[in-house]
């Protein structure tokens, strides 16, 4: 089935129309993002239950960006009455002049900026989905993951807790100028079970697994699967040994491929970044970044996954960017107006929290290439290393290439084979362009997983997808 357009943000175009109109007597250029999205989240463990009909991107509101000499304003509201859309449009004016005041009055003088192209457009998409998380029925789908939260505690070894949680989200949008008329419809579903339990020095160890996609509910099926791989991820973390510190040949397998991806040219090539001269990767572009091996893809069309949207938060249609290729970087991911000040194009990269937060250059689906090298054979290679499994966390430093990954549990390998050892947990360190430059070897498979999200600094989130194949390379472990 079609995830049907909000019928709420249908009523009101025309009153949005005529907003349009009404405000581009007095600004040169007049952009208006209205959004409707609905959709629930839920956490169950033995111990709590949490159901709400919202979650981080559940919203209804719409954020007017406007341009006058040189510069931009925006104004952001939850309510309009499409009987008195004059009166809006008069508080709405008021607001943009108060804010355009404001650099006069602090004697500051404005970065000025270009006008924003506006060719004409119309685009109206709905994405295939099963089920709708609207139409949910919420008490049984409580049921089953209360019934897998239980399975979990008596099927994990030493499990006190164990913690399912889901959230799905039917997204609506629409994008007006005076020339362009786009929307889009997509449900996105993620879901993960976890649990935790101590080991004998009695420090609480934590395996999870998660399930996501650009897709409806019916996705939430796979968390039985994923639960029977933990008593076995389980019993491994327990009986887990600390690792030596030390440079060691490695093997990440895709969910550490999609870590180092996102942490190594996330932020770092977010061209918002290189306005600021914050970001090193604005130095290095149609130069080595790593091995021939290493070919990286960012964009909402490089993956069906929970950000897989048609058209950014600024307009500009979604995109498939190869920001490095065979080692070199080519380019990097850019937002409407970071685009028009460095004098390139647009994306579609553009992203809000919400619609009362600033668009920012940010990341959507993040992975790295397939190869044609088989794993077993990666594992036959390595004289002394590991296979790194599961992601935890990680963070990067843009304007310095400086990268920490830390990674659930590592599999020693000697003499071409694994020897049952496990290492738990593991922290990795590097250069970034010495971590890229020594990838050897990748496999044909790639995964992609949008569990989470990713904060500008420490604010700003928003949904973002990683992922990749097996990959071979050197790295420092702690």
């Amino acid at each position: 089935m079609k995830a049907p357009f909000s019928p709420y943000l249908n009523r009101i175009t025309p009153a949005l129309r005529a907003l349009l109109e009404d405000l581009g007597r007095d600004y040169e250029y007049v952009s208006l993002l209205s959004t409707d999205s609905v959709g629930f989240s839920t956490s169950i463990s033995q111990r709590s239950k949490n159901v709400s009909g919202k979650n981080m991107t559940t919203e209804r509101g719409t954020v007017v960006r406007v341009y006058k000499g040189g510069q931009y304003s925006e104004c952001a509201f939850n309510q309009l009455d499409t009987a008195r859309v004059g009166e809006k449009a008069r508080k709405i004016r008021c607001e943009l002049e108060k804010q355009f005041a404001m650099l006069d009055r602090a004697g500051m003088s404005a970065y000025e900026t270009g006008m924003l192209a506006d060719e004409p457009l119309e685009l109206f998409v709905e994405k295939e989905t099963e089920q709708l998380p609207e139409k949910t029925d919420l008490s049984t789908l409580v049921e089953k993951l209360t019934a897998l939260s239980g399975e979990g505690v008596k099927t994990i070894p030493g499990a006190l807790d164990c913690i399912t949680s889901a959230s799905s989200t039917h997204i609506s949008k629409l994008f007006l100028t005076k020339n362009r008329f786009l929307r889009q419809s997509y449900v996105y579903t993620e879901a993960s079970i976890a649990a935790y339990a101590p080991n004998e020095q009695g420090e609480m160890k934590i395996v999870h697994r998660g399930v996501s996609g650009c897709c409806g509910p019916e996705i939430l099926e796979g968390l039985k699967e994923k639960l029977s791989e933990l008593p076995e991820t389980m019993q491994d973390v327990l009986g887990a040994e600390k690792i030596v510190p030390g440079e060691y040949e490695i093997i990440a397998d895709p969910t550490v491929t999609g870590l180092i991806a996102h942490e190594a040219f996330g932020h770092g090539v977010e061209m918002d970044m290189f306005v600021k001269g914050r970001a090193l990767g604005a130095e290095y572009i149609d130069k080595r970044v790593g091995s021939d091996k290493v070919t990286m893809h960012e964009g909402a069309l490089c993956a069906e996954s929970v950000t897989a949207y048609v058209f950014d938060d600024e307009g500009t249609l979604a995109g498939d960017v190869i920001e490095i290729d065979h080692g070199i970087l080519k380019t990097g991911i850019c937002d409407a107006l970071a685009a028009l000040r460095l004098g390139t194009k647009p994306t579609g990269n553009g992203k809000r929290e919400n619609y009362a937060h600033k668009a920012y250059t940010r990341m959507t689906n993040t992975l790295f290439d397939s190869g044609n090298d088989e794993l077993e054979d990666m594992i036959a290679s390595i004289s002394y290393g590991y296979l790194l499994r599961g992601m935890q966390s990680g963070m990067e430093d843009p304007k310095h290439w400086g990268i920490q990954c830390i990674i659930d549990r590592g599999y020693e390998i000697r003499d071409g084979k694994l020897t049952g050892k496990v290492v738990s947990p593991i922290v990795m360190t590097g250069y970034v362009p010495d971590l890229l430059g020594s990838i050897s070897m990748a496999s044909p498979d790639r995964r992609v997983e949008g569990n989470g999200a990713c904060g500008k600094g420490h604010k700003e989130w928003v949904k973002v997808a990683d992922g990749g194949p097996y990959l071979k390379m050197k790295a420092r472990l702690g």
